[in-house]
């Protein structure tokens, strides 16, 4: 790896743009500290811990703006485990998924193997474009992603026409692990919003939230009674009862409580989902403008409205080794660049949560700038 030196001024002032982990803010780590002997190391089923489960929900439904009957539910495990629980309490008999990058095609690859359900529809669009959904009445659950962390590609969440959930219609299933927090959505157009809260809620992973409708909530319970056998901790329905009670079936990460929720509070505190999705768009026309300008660089995703804000992917030209840039700039306490592996192009990866400051996304692209001109120098 070539010996180069970013300049002092042209660094961001926080190197970090990983899309999960994702950057923690200076003031959670505190706040961790803060609480180090009077929270951390304590009964997850006593009242700090539930105290704290109960503002995390309540500042989710402030956050989105659920309306009556919505619940938030948690879980153990990451969002990963709702692809497998929604085959056991959601789907009933089949799904439609729309595939266009890696975690939603595990999504439906879930319920391909799920032996007591019938093929799924799958409609897939290559890396860097999307789907468009297929209303029909051979489904009775949409899976949708929000935002595809591979790829970089953004979908708006709408529900499809045809029969409502509460009438017995289709769920909407959103998986929206890396969206949630920074992409504009109108909880009336889905029924299950889930999400972990280590990309733009800044905390760690091990942990799922669910946004659920009063009609999710329904056939949770239905799927729960009927005798479809789940493993307890894939069962939503022990989900949903333990979180009423302010807890979750097995014991939680206290440390991801504390930095979710003191994320949840600066959002809510700023102005809420409206001022996170602009922060985010700000950082993402800063990153995509100077991509479009550059003459070594463009958006990897070709349609601007599919493009996502905060998720991005830029090409490089063959001539600038991005592997080779992303080792450089790491070198230069700029972390965690690098393209999806399995995407497999010359690329770089920048993730634009709430968290990170437009204005590090404005200073790594100059230092972009002067590494490429300094490698090929």
């Amino acid at each position: 790896m070539p010996a180069i030196v970013i300049p002092e001024h042209l660094r961001p002032a926080d190197g970090r743009f990983g899309s999960g982990p994702s950057k923690v803010r200076p003031e959670q780590v505190a706040r961790l500290q803060e609480l180090g002997r009077t929270f951390l190391g304590t009964s997850h089923r006593q009242a700090p811990v539930r105290n704290l489960v109960r503002h995390i929900k309540e500042g989710m439904a402030e956050l989105f703006g659920l309306p009556e009957g919505y619940e938030v539910v948690l879980g153990n495990g990451g969002a990963s485990c709702l692809w497998d629980a929604a085959t056991y309490r959601l789907v009933e008999r089949r799904s439609q998924h729309l595939v266009f990058g890696e975690f939603s095609a595990k999504f439906a690859a879930c319920a391909r193997q799920a032996p007591w359900l019938e093929e799924p529809m799958v409609l897939e669009a290559p890396p860097g474009s999307r789907p468009e959904v297929v209303p029909t009445e051979d489904v009775d659950v949409y899976a949708f992603t929000h935002n595809e962390t591979s790829t970089g590609v953004a979908m708006p969440i709408r529900r499809p026409p045809g029969p409502p959930a509460e009438a017995g219609g289709p769920l909407v299933v959103v998986d929206a692990t890396s969206a949630a927090g920074g992409l504009a959505v109108d909880p009336r157009e889905f029924d299950v919003y889930f999400f972990s809260p280590q990309k733009c809620f800044a905390a760690d992973g091990g942990l799922w939230l669910a946004l659920c409708s009063p009609a999710a909530l329904e056939r949770v319970e239905r799927l729960h009674a009927g005798g479809r056998h789940a493993p307890a901790f894939l069962d939503l329905q022990l989900a949903v009862e333990q979180s009423r009670q302010d807890q979750t079936l097995n014991t939680p990460a206290l440390a991801t409580l504390v930095l979710l929720a003191d994320q949840l509070d600066w959002l809510l505190a700023n102005g809420g989902l409206p001022w996170a999705v602009d922060r985010c768009k700000r950082s993402a026309e800063i990153l995509y403008s100077w991509a479009e300008a550059s003459d070594f660089a463009r958006p990897f995703v070709e349609r601007p409205a599919d493009r996502s804000p905060v998720v991005g992917t830029v090409d490089f030209v063959d001539a600038v080794d991005a592997r080779t840039l992303a080792a450089v700039l790491r070198a230069n306490g700029i972390v965690d660049t690098e393209p999806y592996r399995k995407l497999g192009r010359n690329q770089l990866r920048i993730a634009m949560f709430p968290a990170v400051d437009p204005e590090d996304v404005a200073a790594l692209c100059a230092a972009i700038n002067y590494v490429v001109g300094a490698l090929s120098a």
